[in-house]
């Protein structure tokens, strides 16, 4: 059984940055195409980034994100990143990180079949 979870999150002022983890236990991250999303208050979960296994291909949401936040993986530590500079109100939410044995790469929150319990961030103007 595949576990994710989170962790990182917090309360940051307009402007700061935040690195969020994703720690992954029961397999090896190494095959796993890992992605993160969010979820604010009476919104839908958004995709937010996802990186695949075999050769570190990145994909972003649109222009809201890219260019602010970079996802990156250290399969040593079994541990998916998401680092996010500069930060906006419009950020807030819960961000989940979710995984699939795969060597693709999926922007679509139905096709991850492993999910953490998410962890908080609030961005304060």
């Amino acid at each position: 059984q595949v576990q994710l979870v989170e962790s990182g999150g917090g309360l940051v002022q307009a402007g700061g940055s935040l690195r969020l983890s994703c720690a992954v236990s029961g397999r090896t991250l190494s095959r796993y195409a890992m992605g993160w999303f969010r979820q604010a208050p009476g919104k839908e979960r958004e995709f937010v980034a996802a990186i695949s296994w075999s050769d570190d291909r990145t994909y972003y949401a649109d222009s809201a994100v890219k260019g602010r936040f970079t996802i990156s993986r250290d399969n040593a530590k079994n541990t998916v990143y998401l680092q996010m500079n500069s930060l906006k109100p419009e950020d807030t939410a819960i961000y989940y990180c979710a995984g699939k044995f795969t060597s693709g790469i999926y922007s679509s929150r139905t096709r991850y079949d492993y999910w953490g319990q998410g962890t908080q961030v609030t961005v304060s103007s």
